[in-house]
């Protein structure tokens, strides 16, 4: 009885039934793409033991005036666009160490971090949330170069 419902329904409604198999394609693809990714994305907590205990760096890829305005302590400054042209010759010597980058929200950042890894630095991660979440977690900013 239920197939027959469910039959019926796909043949009246192609449309909606090929949006949600569209949008359930896209899930798993997304689902496994990142459990793939040998770029992580890690808690703010987790950055900050990786950090602290691995000698790693927090690489900020916000523009100027958002990092002006406040950014993890001793964390370098290199865009997004900066690091898309390849321009990463203040991050060479960061190459063996771990990389936790950061952006605004934490979506833009995985692309960032894949470019990184692709380009020699094996332990580059995400911070999840970007600075908002950071923020949220209640760990400190700096305004200080």
């Amino acid at each position: 009885m239920i197939d027959e419902q469910l039959v019926q329904f796909l043949t009246n409604h192609p449309l909606m039934s090929a949006l949600w198999a569209g949008l359930l394609l896209a899930l798993i693809y997304t689902t496994v793409s990142a459990m793939l990714s040998p770029v992580k994305t890690i808690t703010p907590q987790q950055a900050t033991l990786l950090v602290n205990r691995q000698d790693g760096i927090f690489v900020d890829t916000r523009s100027a005036e958002e990092f002006r305005k406040g950014h993890i302590i001793d964390s370098e400054h290199v865009t997004a666009a900066q690091i898309r042209d390849g321009e990463i010759g203040s991050l060479e010597k960061y190459k063996g160490v771990p990389i936790v980058v950061v952006c605004a929200t934490g979506l833009s950042a995985k692309a960032v971090a894949t470019q990184l890894y692709k380009a020699g630095f094996k332990q580059a991660s995400v911070l999840q949330g970007g600075i908002t979440g950071w923020k949220n977690a209640s760990l400190p900013l700096t305004q200080k170069r």
